[in-house]
């Protein structure tokens, strides 16, 4: 499909549901505030009870994640990433929709970052027919449309995209672009861990220079997506982060709410954004790393 949506609504999907061409993938992760701290699981035990029907299961923990990695979540090498995609279907003449069930377990808002962090690795890794289902099985259960148990399957497709480095930033990028009026970066967390008023991550606060934009405020209550262009607008000016003459970089906790604002910000036509993966997972944890608090 030329010219896919970067969003897309239950009513669009439903009606897409059996074309041939479409690869549906339901990217769940379960996060959720335990007595311990956050507690992280694969969906694949609740999409086994319930997807919608066609989906198969995209294993963002597992199958699209660094096993040798030291941190969470890192992206996947790209041949691995090839493999694992075209194990799902997914060629370089698909078009594909990524659903999650929402970010966090009774979270007041509803990014779908999960389903957003596929989104960006498929782009990073090369393809661009890629869609988000605004609200996500949620929203698609609210409105009874059809859900299944039966696991989807596709035939195994041929994936040979190149992998686009630029979307991807380091450790080393961040450094460099603290001190940089070329660069722009986004913090996407809360304004409490923004401020370094938790202390969720081995060090309070944020990366210096960086400014905060909310990834739980860059939702629509009514279309349980992304709002409007205008509102996006309005969102991202004061961050400095529309001026497309510099670089753009998102970061949060763990490379996951930073692709939702990725994600917002191709919406405004910043299909360059670079994702921090290691986020403040990797740069809270090197005591050498300066730190900021306060706005």
């Amino acid at each position: 499909m030329e010219n896919m949506p970067l969003i897309v609504d239950t009513d669009w999907l439903e009606k897409h549901l059996d074309d041939p061409d479409l690869r549906l993938l339901d990217a769940t992760v379960i996060m959720k505030q335990g007595e311990t701290g956050v507690e992280i699981e694969s969906g694949k035990g609740v999409y086994d009870e319930e997807h919608i029907p066609g989906a198969v299961f995209a294993d963002l923990m597992h199958d699209f994640s660094d096993q040798n990695a030291n941190l969470p979540f890192m992206a996947a090498p790209h041949e691995l990433f090839a493999q694992k995609i075209s194990e799902l279907g997914v060629s370089d003449e698909s078009y594909v929709v990524v659903y999650d069930r929402g970010a966090v377990v009774g979270a007041p808002f509803t990014a779908s970052d999960w389903a957003s962090r596929l989104w960006w690795q498929l782009r990073l890794e090369g393809f661009d027919n890629v869609a988000v289902l605004a609200g996500g099985l949620p929203k698609w259960k609210q409105e009874g449309r059809p859900l299944t148990n039966k696991p989807g399957s596709y035939p195994k497709g041929s994936f040979t995209s190149e992998r686009r480095p630029e979307l991807l930033a380091t450790k080393e990028d961040i450094k460099a672009a603290m001190n940089s009026t070329s660069t722009v970066m986004v913090n996407c967390l809360s304004p409490a861990e923004f401020q370094g008023k938790s202390d969720v991550y081995p060090r309070k606060g944020h990366i210096p220079g960086s400014k905060n934009v909310y990834f739980g405020d860059v939702t629509d209550t009514e279309t349980k997506g992304l709002p409007d262009k205008q509102r996006l607008q309005e969102i991202f000016e004061p961050s400095g982060v529309l001026d497309k003459n510099k670089r753009a970089i998102t970061y949060c906790g763990g490379g996951i709410a930073a692709t939702w604002n990725a994600l917002a910000l191709a919406m405004l036509g910043r299909y360059d954004v670079a994702v921090y993966d290691g986020s403040m997972n990797e740069w809270a944890s090197d005591e050498s790393l300066p730190m900021e608090t306060g706005e």
